[in-house]
């Protein structure tokens, strides 16, 4: 069974940083290129950041570039995403995407991120 967990949301002040983290287990993690994606209230499902198989080469929204780094341990399963300098319109359901075809294509349960003073 596939299960794509994250982890590492929260309330912050603005200017302040989190980590994200999604844990996969039941696929073969480093073939699957991975994502976040993120919610906000009212609006559609956007993608934040991507990174391929190795982790060599990475792909930002460019609502976070300069702000939030992806990254992936494929000996852990994990992938991360540090986000800082946070600002309001950050706050969203930040979602991990793990996706290796049209068929091989899972989503975790998400986690809140809120950027409140």
């Amino acid at each position: 069974q596939v299960q794509l967990v994250e982890s590492g949301g929260g309330l912050v002040q603005p200017g302040g940083s989190l980590r994200l983290s999604c844990a996969a287990s039941g696929i073969s993690f480093s073939i699957y290129v991975m994502s976040w994606y993120r919610q906000a209230p009212g609006k559609e499902r956007e993608l934040v950041a991507t990174i391929r198989r190795s982790g060599t080469s990475t792909k930002y929204a460019d609502s976070v570039k300069g702000r939030f780094t992806i990254s992936r341990d494929n000996v852990k399963n994990t992938v991360y995403l540090q986000m800082n300098s946070l600002k309001f319109e950050d706050t969203a359901v930040y979602y991990c995407n793990a996706n290796f075809d049209s068929v091989n294509d899972y989503w975790g349960q998400g986690t809140q991120v809120t950027v409140s003073s």
